[in-house]
This record gives C-alpha cells, sequence and structure tokens, in this order.
C-alpha cells in the first residue's frame, strides 16, 4: 500500500472526496478550459499507463519540457504514479543546456511543448542515444516520425499501473531538478515525494487553504518554488489556473481573480512602480496617492498591534480604498488568502507597500536543495523586511562568515552523480545554503546576501552589494543595478535605466531627440550619478561607488542576464560588459593617478 507522504496518494485522497471540482483551468482564446479532479486523475492515469507501454521501469528519468499547462502537472502526477523520476527543463533552455541535463540524468523520454521545443531537442538528439522517445502536446507538419503526440501516447490505464503504483513510497524521488544557478553547470537536485508532502502539512499549521481557493501558477513549474506551490495547491483540492506565456499575467490575474498567489519580487516591482508611475505627472494625484497610503499603513499598523483602527481611521480608510488602494488590489485581481513572495530578495519599501493598500505579502526563504521551503512569514506569525521562521521540523543555525545552515525533512537526498558537490553542500546533515544573514532573537530570519556575492576590495575590505543595490532601485528610475569590485581597488556600479522613467524624466526637462538620445545623453548620466551619491551618501566610504555606468541592453532569461527566477546573474553581467567595466577602472585610475 502507497504510503501516506506520497504526492499522489494525497492527490487521489482529494479526488475520493472533491472528484467533481474543478482542478485545472487554462484561458484558451477568450474561454476557459477546466477539467474536474476526477477528469485530471484519469489523465494522470493514463500517463502512468502511457510510460509503461513505453518501457520506463521505476526510478526511470522522464523530461518534462513545455511552458505551464495542465498537461505539464498530469505528466508530472503521472510519471510519479509509475513510479519514474520527472526531470523538468526551463522553456526557454538552449540546445546545449538540454543536452547536459538529458545526458547527466540518462533521459529516455522527454515531452514537449511545441515545434520550438521539439527541434532544439531533435538538434542535440543524435548525442542523446538513451532518448529513445519525444512526446509533443501541439504536433506541427512535418515533423519526423519518431516523435509522438500527446494524444496518441495517451493509453487506458490497466492492472499494470496499479501493481507498480502498490509499492511507492515517500522516499521515491519526486525529481531531479537541475538548479538554474548564475555561474556553472546545473546540478541535478534529488527530491523526495515526502518533503513535498512535509511542506504542505508544515503550511496547514499555518495558512487556511479549502478547496474553495484557487491560485495562479505562471512562474516557471520547472523551478522549485512554483513545483511546490502546485503540489500544495492541488494537495488541497483548489483550481489551478496555468499561465502558460508568463507576459499575460498581468492580465490574467484579472481574469482569474485567485484568492492564492505565490510570485517573485519581480511582478511586485512592476506594480509597484506602474502605480507610482501613474501618478508621477501631477502633483494632486501624488497627494492624494501618498495620503491613501498614509491611510492604509495606519490601518495596518492598528491591526499588527492587536487594536481596531478607529472610527475615523476606518472611515478615511474606505475613501483611500476608492480613490487609490482598491484598484491597486483589483490589479492584482483582488483580495488574496495567501500572497507569498520568495525567489530573491523584496524591497523593504515594496512590501509596506503591498501591506498598505491591503495585500501582506508573507515573505519566504529557501532554495531548491531543500524543496525549496527553509523559512517563511504566516498571517499570525510575520516580521517585515524578515523572511520568517524555519518550517517546523526544521532547524537554523549560523555558520563560518554568517552563512545559513539549515537541517529538515525536505533537504534533498544529494546532487545527481555528483558526489564531491554533495558532499560540499552537504556536511553532517547541515545544507550549506551559499546565502548570508541572521536570526533574532525572536526567531526571524533575515538575509543579508550571497557569499559567492560578497565582493572582497583589494584592500581586503567586504562588501556586501544586494543592500546596496536595493538602496538604489528603491529610485523608481533604476530598472537594475549591479555592483562591482571583487578583487578591484573600490566599487562601482552599473545601472540599468527604467525606460517608461526616462522618458517622463525627458519630458519633464525638456530633453530634445528620442529615447536613444537621452540613454545616451551626458544629462541622464549625470542625473543617474547625482541620485547613486545621494542614496548611497551615509554608507561607510569602501561601500559608495566610485563612478556609475549606464547600461542600455535589457536584462531577459534569453539573453542570460536573468536567471528564470529573474534574478541577475551578476558574474554573466560582468563578462558581457568587461570591456565597459575595464574602461570604468582604467579612467578611475588615471584620475587618482
Amino acid at each position: 500500500m502507497p504510503q501516506i507522504n506520497h504526492v499522489v496518494t494525497r492527490l487521489r485522497a482529494v479526488v475520493a472526496e472533491h472528484g467533481s471540482r474543478t482542478a485545472t483551468r487554462i484561458r484558451e482564446g477568450d474561454a476557459w478550459v477546466t477539467q474536474s479532479y476526477a477528469q485530471f486523475l484519469g489523465k494522470v492515469n493514463r500517463v502512468a499507463q502511457g510510460l509503461l507501454d513505453l518501457d520506463v521501469e521505476v526510478g526511470g528519468r522522464v523530461g518534462i519540457f513545455l511552458g505551464n499547462r495542465p498537461e505539464w502537472s498530469e505528466i508530472d502526477f503521472g510519471a510519479a504514479t509509475a513510479r519514474a523520476v520527472p526531470v523538468p527543463l526551463y522553456a526557454t533552455s538552449t540546445p546545449e543546456q538540454i543536452g547536459h541535463i538529458a545526458s547527466d540524468s540518462g533521459l529516455t523520454v522527454m515531452f514537449v511543448g511545441n515545434q520550438s521545443e521539439c527541434e532544439r531537442v531533435l538538434s542535440v538528439a543524435d548525442e542523446l542515444p538513451g532518448l529513445a522517445h519525444i512526446v509533443i502536446l501541439k504536433p506541427y507538419p512535418g515533423m519526423p516520425e519518431r516523435v509522438i503526440s500527446y494524444a496518441d501516447f495517451l493509453a487506458e490505464p490497466g492492472d499494470a499501473v496499479e501493481a507498480r503504483f502498490a509499492e511507492a513510497s515517500g522516499d521515491d524521488l519526486a525529481s531531479i531538478i537541475y538548479t538554474s544557478g548564475t555561474t556553472g553547470n546545473p546540478k541535478g537536485v534529488m527530491l523526495q515525494h515526502s518533503a513535498f508532502v512535509t511542506q504542505s502539512d508544515a503550511l496547514d499549521q499555518f495558512f487556511d487553504i479549502t478547496p474553495e481557493d484557487h491560485s495562479l501558477s505562471f512562474l516557471p513549474l520547472s523551478h522549485a518554488l512554483e513545483r511546490a506551490w502546485t503540489y500544495v495547491v492541488l494537495m488541497h483540492g483548489c483550481m489551478n489556473t496555468y499561465v502558460e506565456n508568463a507576459r499575460t499575467v498581468a492580465e490574467q490575474m484579472v481574469l482569474a481573480q485567485p484568492t492564492l498567489m505565490v510570485s517573485v519580487p519581480k511582478l511586485f516591482e512592476t506594480v509597484y512602480a506602474t502605480a507610482h508611475a501613474k501618478v508621477a505627472s501631477s502633483a494632486a494625484k501624488r497627494q492624494i496617492f501618498t495620503w491613501a497610503l498614509k491611510v492604509g499603513r495606519h490601518n495596518q499598523y492598528a491591526y499588527r498591534s492587536g487594536r481596531v483602527p478607529s472610527a475615523a481611521l476606518r472611515a478615511q480608510l474606505k475613501v483611500a480604498d476608492k480613490l487609490v488602494l482598491g484598484n491597486v488590489r483589483a490589479a492584482l485581481g483582488g483580495p488574496k488568502k495567501v500572497l507569498a513572495c520568495g525567489g530573491a530578495p523584496l524591497r523593504a519599501e515594496i512590501e509596506d507597500f503591498f501591506s498598505a493598500v491591503g495585500l501582506p505579502i508573507m515573505q519566504g526563504y529557501g532554495l531548491t536543495e531543500a524543496s525549496p521551503l527553509i523559512t517563511f512569514n504566516a498571517p499570525d506569525d510575520f516580521k517585515l523586511a524578515t523572511v520568517g521562521k524555519v518550517l517546523p521540523g526544521g532547524e537554523l543555525r549560523i555558520g563560518d562568515l554568517g552563512e545559513i545552515l539549515y537541517k529538515g525533512p525536505n533537504v534533498m537526498l544529494g546532487y545527481w552523480n555528483a558526489p564531491e558537490a554533495t558532499a560540499e553542500t552537504l556536511v553532517d546533515g547541515w545544507l550549506r545554503t551559499g546565502d548570508v544573514g541572521y536570526v533574532d532573537t525572536e526567531g526571524f530570519l533575515t538575509i543579508t546576501d550571497r557569499l559567492k556575492d560578497i565582493i572582497v576590495t583589494l584592500g581586503g575590505k567586504n562588501v556586501a552589494p544586494q543592500p546596496i543595490e536595493g538602496l538604489i532601485l528603491a529610485d523608481p528610475l533604476f530598472e537594475h543595478a549591479v555592483l562591482l569590485g571583487d578583487n578591484r581597488p573600490f566599487v562601482t556600479l552599473l545601472v540599468k535605466p527604467s525606460l517608461p522613467h526616462v522618458e517622463a524624466l525627458a519630458a519633464a526637462r525638456s530633453w530634445p531627440g528620442e529615447l536613444h538620445d537621452w540613454l545616451a545623453s551626458n544629462e541622464l548620466l549625470e542625473e543617474l550619478k547625482k541620485r547613486v551619491e545621494e542614496m548611497t551618501a551615509k554608507l561607510p566610504s569602501q561601500e559608495r561607488p566610485k563612478d556609475t555606468q549606464v547600461l542600455n541592453e535589457e536584462f531577459t532569461m534569453d539573453n542570460g542576464l536573468l536567471t528564470p527566477t529573474l534574478k541577475v546573474r551578476r558574474r554573466e553581467v560582468e563578462a558581457r560588459f568587461k570591456a565597459l567595466v575595464d574602461e570604468m577602472y582604467a579612467r578611475l585610475d588615471r584620475r587618482r593617478g
């Protein structure tokens, strides 16, 4: 009998109780396409039989290379039912990345979404003798005969499926997830079913998630955060709305009206910047906006301290809601029971803004190697500017150089085919996170930086870049900021300005020309430098950038400057703009000489 700490066992329990409820939903054209939990489980079992028909063995690895769609979860749970091991690949993966992951993990079956993904796999298929089958969701004219359509792959389940699943255990591998990383080849993180179930059970102690709730899945399912959250959603009988194209998330939030949502900071930063940009051109609008946020903030302060806001404050809140706050909530699809953020640090002013509008964000922290949850804030147990308390059953310790160490029931088994890397990361049962931080007297964790991102100048000064970059990014004129200076005499800064705010500034200053002229102008560079100097004026000398240069290239996943969770690849930025950086330091050196 399969153990209860297996995600498929939990799913089957939900289907037994809520089989007629909607499990998955996706927007196709102008309509929603849905399926019930009973229909979803039917697909899951047909995937399992299809894998058995392709001779996938227990522990066999199958790749999932497609965007967020219900089929992603069908394949995921189907593979788990057949006791196979899903290996997700990001939809943005290059042929080289596909080849590395498929070869390293030993994939025998690859599921792809469309022609683009299929052709990328086919371009390296000859180098992957173990990859016997490619299954495609959306067939296209002229595709090779070796590619099977998903419709043809699905098979009516027989007794063999139940016989296979009867031996399932929470100790089975639920997945090998390759870390996106900011440097080097990704490593395959081995995660068990019991880890994901344990996390879900831990959240139940703090959040009241019911089958009436519904979530929006727009972060890549190939990332551990969205994957683990989707397990939580489906193991609670909630509806999960899949967003295949993340660029449509703003529209889909309004259409879907989700009560649950997990995101990375970029979404919240965009909403924050957009809200401020809408009032930037009018002093009167800015005044109303500021007043409304102040009212919202004071109401939140009262609730947090256990008080009911005064009648006057509640009356003001109704007006503030109508004029400003309600519009921001509407942009995120209405009220939220759970609005969580992870994957990267969330700036304090953004956390404060969403709290004021009545959408408190529960920050959490984790990494793929912990399935991924390590700490989280909860509605009745949270502290602003922290990433919360440790997962029940887990332990935190601060090691050498301030590194955060974690031990818990959701830690990975290790890295696939990489015993040396495993031994470096798992030490006496403790997971070395590579992050630097501290735990306060109340048990809340604060992250200060990545250990590998700490800048050590030639003079031996240690500089943590993230807090300084966060300080600069508080000004909406800056879209990205990258502090440099490792093994250099002092720190400098590369910035990518926000184009809408550059346009607004140009209009206010009556600069001649067009956007490309303004981006290359001395006026913009001097304005950026002036603002950087003002914002960093109170920092110690070694933390103040000695020069600032402007980057005009967009930061995207496609050009390699952002990870799939939209974190800046610091090393890639420095390498891409090496000539600019070297010239900046040479110029500064000449001035000093």
